[in-house]
Protein backbone atom coordinates (compact mmCIF):
# COMPACT_ATOMS: atom_id res chain seq x y z
CA UNK A 1 0.00 0.00 0.00
CA UNK A 2 2.80 2.61 0.79
CA UNK A 3 4.33 1.42 -2.28
CA UNK A 4 1.26 2.23 -4.40
CA UNK A 5 1.15 5.84 -2.27
CA UNK A 6 4.57 6.30 -3.64
CA UNK A 7 3.97 5.57 -7.26
CA UNK A 8 1.13 8.22 -6.93
CA UNK A 9 2.95 10.95 -4.83
CA UNK A 10 5.92 10.70 -7.55
CA UNK A 11 3.58 11.16 -10.65
CA UNK A 12 2.07 13.76 -9.26
CA UNK A 13 5.26 15.52 -8.14
CA UNK A 14 6.58 15.12 -11.45
CA UNK A 15 3.44 16.42 -13.72
CA UNK A 16 3.61 19.46 -10.91
CA UNK A 17 6.86 20.14 -12.25
CA UNK A 18 5.93 20.63 -15.64
CA UNK A 19 5.71 24.17 -16.87
CA UNK A 20 2.28 24.68 -18.35
CA UNK A 21 2.28 28.21 -18.23
CA UNK A 22 4.39 28.79 -21.45
CA UNK A 23 3.29 28.54 -24.84
CA UNK A 24 5.39 26.01 -27.19
CA UNK A 25 8.03 28.13 -28.86
CA UNK A 26 6.99 28.84 -32.62
CA UNK A 27 8.85 28.34 -35.37
CA UNK A 28 10.74 30.91 -37.13
CA UNK A 29 9.40 31.17 -40.71
CA UNK A 30 12.63 33.10 -41.80
CA UNK A 31 15.25 30.38 -40.28
CA UNK A 32 16.28 27.20 -42.90
CA UNK A 33 15.56 23.54 -42.18
CA UNK A 34 18.27 22.37 -40.18
CA UNK A 35 20.89 19.82 -42.85
CA UNK A 36 19.69 16.09 -42.02
CA UNK A 37 23.01 13.56 -40.88
CA UNK A 38 23.50 10.86 -42.41
CA UNK A 39 24.92 7.63 -39.84
CA UNK A 40 26.51 6.33 -43.06
CA UNK A 41 30.02 7.83 -42.84
CA UNK A 42 30.99 10.34 -45.72
CA UNK A 43 33.68 8.11 -47.10
CA UNK A 44 32.25 4.51 -46.58
CA UNK A 45 31.54 2.58 -49.23
CA UNK A 46 28.21 1.28 -49.62
CA UNK A 47 29.82 -1.53 -52.23
CA UNK A 48 31.51 -3.30 -49.62
CA UNK A 49 28.72 -3.67 -47.37
CA UNK A 50 27.69 -6.73 -50.20
CA UNK A 51 28.58 -10.30 -48.94
CA UNK A 52 32.21 -11.25 -50.66
CA UNK A 53 31.68 -14.02 -53.91
CA UNK A 54 32.71 -17.12 -52.51
CA UNK A 55 34.21 -19.88 -54.94
CA UNK A 56 31.48 -21.90 -57.55
CA UNK A 57 31.57 -25.92 -57.19
CA UNK A 58 29.75 -27.59 -60.10
CA UNK A 59 29.48 -31.37 -60.75
CA UNK A 60 29.09 -31.99 -64.43
CA UNK A 61 27.35 -35.46 -64.87
CA UNK A 62 29.14 -38.06 -67.23
CA UNK A 63 27.63 -41.48 -69.23
CA UNK A 64 29.26 -44.36 -69.02
CA UNK A 65 32.18 -44.58 -71.19
CA UNK A 66 31.89 -41.85 -72.49
CA UNK A 67 33.16 -38.18 -72.70
CA UNK A 68 30.53 -36.23 -74.64
CA UNK A 69 28.73 -33.90 -73.09
CA UNK A 70 24.58 -34.41 -72.32
CA UNK A 71 22.33 -31.95 -72.07
CA UNK A 72 22.50 -32.41 -68.39
CA UNK A 73 26.07 -31.62 -68.63
CA UNK A 74 25.40 -28.57 -70.73
CA UNK A 75 22.36 -27.25 -68.61
CA UNK A 76 25.38 -27.07 -65.87
CA UNK A 77 28.25 -25.52 -67.87
CA UNK A 78 25.62 -23.00 -69.19
CA UNK A 79 24.80 -22.06 -65.43
CA UNK A 80 28.08 -22.07 -64.89
CA UNK A 81 29.06 -19.76 -67.77
CA UNK A 82 26.16 -17.18 -66.34
CA UNK A 83 27.80 -16.87 -62.98
CA UNK A 84 29.04 -14.21 -61.25
CA UNK A 85 32.25 -16.28 -60.23
CA UNK A 86 32.44 -16.55 -64.04
CA UNK A 87 32.68 -13.16 -64.36
CA UNK A 88 35.27 -12.67 -61.75
CA UNK A 89 38.35 -14.14 -63.96
CA UNK A 90 39.64 -16.39 -61.71
CA UNK A 91 40.73 -20.02 -62.49
CA UNK A 92 38.85 -22.57 -63.46
CA UNK A 93 39.55 -26.04 -62.45
CA UNK A 94 38.24 -29.43 -64.18
CA UNK A 95 38.49 -32.62 -61.85
CA UNK A 96 37.72 -35.55 -63.90
CA UNK A 97 36.47 -38.70 -62.78
CA UNK A 98 35.35 -42.09 -63.67
CA UNK A 99 33.70 -45.07 -62.16
CA UNK A 100 35.89 -48.42 -61.22
CA UNK A 101 34.40 -50.09 -64.30
CA UNK A 102 37.21 -51.13 -66.54
CA UNK A 103 41.61 -51.17 -65.48
CA UNK A 104 43.20 -48.23 -64.07
CA UNK A 105 44.68 -46.78 -67.69
CA UNK A 106 41.30 -46.89 -69.17
CA UNK A 107 39.31 -44.88 -66.83
CA UNK A 108 42.10 -42.71 -66.55
CA UNK A 109 41.87 -41.99 -70.20
CA UNK A 110 37.87 -41.60 -69.87
CA UNK A 111 38.46 -39.25 -66.60
CA UNK A 112 41.09 -36.85 -68.77
CA UNK A 113 38.89 -36.84 -71.98
CA UNK A 114 35.40 -35.96 -69.47
CA UNK A 115 37.12 -32.66 -68.16
CA UNK A 116 38.95 -31.76 -71.61
CA UNK A 117 35.13 -32.06 -72.96
CA UNK A 118 34.45 -29.40 -70.62
CA UNK A 119 37.51 -27.49 -71.04
CA UNK A 120 36.74 -27.34 -74.67
CA UNK A 121 32.80 -26.11 -74.58
CA UNK A 122 33.82 -23.58 -72.04
CA UNK A 123 36.58 -22.15 -74.20
CA UNK A 124 34.16 -22.39 -77.71
CA UNK A 125 31.80 -20.74 -75.25
CA UNK A 126 34.38 -17.67 -74.43
CA UNK A 127 36.20 -18.37 -71.74
CA UNK A 128 40.00 -18.08 -72.09
CA UNK A 129 42.32 -21.00 -72.25
CA UNK A 130 44.50 -19.89 -69.93
CA UNK A 131 42.26 -19.81 -66.98
CA UNK A 132 41.20 -23.43 -67.12
CA UNK A 133 43.21 -26.35 -65.78
CA UNK A 134 42.79 -30.13 -66.28
CA UNK A 135 43.49 -33.02 -63.29
CA UNK A 136 42.67 -36.72 -64.33
CA UNK A 137 41.66 -38.71 -61.20
CA UNK A 138 40.60 -41.66 -63.16
CA UNK A 139 38.58 -44.29 -60.28
CA UNK A 140 40.60 -42.80 -57.30
CA UNK A 141 38.17 -40.50 -55.58
CA UNK A 142 34.52 -41.78 -56.09
CA UNK A 143 31.76 -39.67 -54.28
CA UNK A 144 29.70 -43.42 -53.56
CA UNK A 145 30.81 -46.87 -53.49
CA UNK A 146 30.93 -48.37 -56.74
CA UNK A 147 29.52 -51.46 -55.34
CA UNK A 148 26.77 -52.73 -52.83
CA UNK A 149 27.98 -54.04 -49.52
CA UNK A 150 27.36 -57.94 -51.27
CA UNK A 151 29.68 -56.84 -54.15
CA UNK A 152 27.30 -56.51 -56.95
CA UNK A 153 27.63 -53.34 -58.89
CA UNK A 154 25.33 -49.70 -58.05
CA UNK A 155 24.95 -48.87 -60.98
CA UNK A 156 23.38 -45.53 -59.43
CA UNK A 157 26.36 -44.56 -57.93
CA UNK A 158 28.60 -45.78 -60.75
CA UNK A 159 26.62 -42.98 -62.45
CA UNK A 160 27.30 -40.21 -59.67
CA UNK A 161 31.19 -41.64 -59.91
CA UNK A 162 30.95 -40.81 -63.73
CA UNK A 163 31.85 -37.21 -63.44
CA UNK A 164 34.19 -33.27 -64.14
CA UNK A 165 33.87 -31.31 -60.84
CA UNK A 166 34.85 -27.64 -61.65
CA UNK A 167 35.27 -24.94 -59.09
CA UNK A 168 35.53 -21.64 -60.34
CA UNK A 169 38.01 -19.92 -58.15
CA UNK A 170 37.16 -16.03 -57.42
CA UNK A 171 40.05 -13.71 -57.43
CA UNK A 172 41.65 -12.21 -54.12
CA UNK A 173 39.96 -8.63 -53.37
CA UNK A 174 41.94 -6.21 -51.83
CA UNK A 175 41.29 -5.54 -48.25
CA UNK A 176 39.33 -2.39 -47.82
CA UNK A 177 40.64 0.72 -46.53
CA UNK A 178 40.38 0.90 -42.70
CA UNK A 179 38.18 3.67 -40.77
CA UNK A 180 39.62 6.86 -40.52
CA UNK A 181 39.04 9.74 -37.97
CA UNK A 182 37.85 12.17 -40.72
CA UNK A 183 36.07 14.92 -40.71
CA UNK A 184 32.21 14.34 -41.63
CA UNK A 185 32.36 10.87 -39.08
CA UNK A 186 28.61 10.28 -36.77
CA UNK A 187 30.62 10.82 -34.05
CA UNK A 188 31.95 13.94 -34.99
CA UNK A 189 28.77 15.47 -36.62
CA UNK A 190 26.99 14.35 -33.20
CA UNK A 191 29.58 16.13 -31.08
CA UNK A 192 28.90 19.26 -32.91
CA UNK A 193 25.28 18.92 -32.42
CA UNK A 194 25.38 19.55 -28.58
Amino acid sequence: MIQRWTIILTATLALAACDRGSPPPQADPEAKPAEPISIVRADADIARAEPALEALDVTIPFAEGGGELSDAAIARLEAALASPQMAAGGVISLGGHSDSRGDDAANLRASQQRAEAARDWLVLNGVAEERITIIAFGEQNPVRPNALPDGTPDETARAANRRVEMTISVPEQPAPPAPSDTPGSLVEQVATED
